[in-house]
């Protein structure tokens, strides 16, 4: 009976259908070469526009995973919906290294604008084709399936937020949220904002570099704030 008054009492306040909207979950969205798991956590509402964060994407730059940390407990504001991705390139990340375990720079390997560039662990190799790469092509699969409005992509050790699509101002908020300094930079060839951008023009994309080292917690929860105030803001939009 106390049951069913409880319930009662929720339907009326509309908060059993927030529950019912709010999302917690993780999914196993591939593998890496060496088999270890590319999980996503998913928060928040799902009839929200999708902001995607990934925390690491090269092995040596691990910085956004205290990000990551914190967006996986924090309470949410109302009407997000959150992606994210502590480690896109698990192998790299485990090894130490900034590719990949077949020595591929997954940054390098996305189609758009992909060049040919270099060797196995050169810094920079783009791999023997686009998209060779089995992170790369779980998180493709992924990302279409997802459809981000919003996608962060973090990486050491430039200290700066860069980007060069239209969505100028969203870039600008989010470094004058954070404290770093705004570059309108153009990604790299093969880079997977490049490729993001060109298939979901309508969002905004980018890439944010946080210095050399570990950051602070005091860092981390301004960066999760940032990112939380830029979903806020979002606003569902029909598909193109």
């Amino acid at each position: 009976m106390l049951r069913g008054l409880i319930a009662a009492a929720l339907a009326g306040t509309g908060l059993a259908a927030a529950q019912a909207q709010t999302a917690k979950r993780s999914v196993v969205v591939g593998h890496s070469v060496r088999r270890r798991a590319i999980v996503a956590y998913e928060r928040g509402d799902p009839a929200a526009p999708t902001v995607l964060v990934v925390g690491v994407i090269h092995g040596t730059e691990p910085a956004g995973l205290a990000v990551i940390r914190r967006l996986r407990h924090v309470p949410l504001p109302a009407g997000t919906h959150l992606w994210l991705v502590s480690a896109a390139n698990p192998d790299g990340l485990a090894a130490g290294t900034r590719q990949n375990a077949h020595g591929v720079d997954l940054n390098r390997n996305w189609p758009t604008a992909w060049v040919h560039n270099g060797r196995p662990w050169d810094g920079y190799y783009s791999g023997p084709r686009p998209m060779s790469e089995p992170e790369n092509r779980a998180m493709r699969t992924f990302i279409l399936r997802v459809r981000p409005a919003l996608t962060i992509w973090y990486h050491q050790p430039l200290d700066v937020v860069y980007g060069s699509d239209p969505h100028v101002a969203v870039l600008r908020r989010y470094a004058r949220l954070t404290g770093l300094p705004y570059r309108r930079l153009v990604a790299p060839r093969g880079a997977a904002t490049r490729w993001e951008r060109a298939r979901f023009p309508r969002g905004a994309h980018f890439v944010v570099e946080f210095p050399a080292g570990r950051i602070s917690a005091a860092t981390a929860r301004r960066h999760a704030t940032a990112v939380l105030a830029l979903a806020k803001g979002l606003r569902v939009t029909p598909s193109p």
